[in-house]
């Protein structure tokens, strides 16, 4: 797609925008992660799926389908 980009038929603009958007994202995936390994560690404590449902605004079947194994 770059390849025929001519430089001097664009107009330059700022990257802001798209630099925040990539770190949204890293927020996201971020922040997924975190979910993941604080339900991972509420179940090895020998918490219920009702309880993590209840965390997450979701039934417990909800909850064991995204994150049960």
């Amino acid at each position: 797609m770059l390849d025929d980009l001519d430089p001097a038929a664009v107009t330059a603009r700022d990257a802001a925008h798209f630099r925040r958007i990539i770190a949204a994202q890293e927020g996201v995936a971020r922040a997924d992660r975190d979910l993941h390994g604080a339900v991972r560690a509420a179940r090895e404590a020998g918490d219920s799926w009702l309880s993590i449902g209840m965390g997450l605004g979701v039934t417990k079947q909800a909850a064991q389908k995204r994150f049960g194994h």
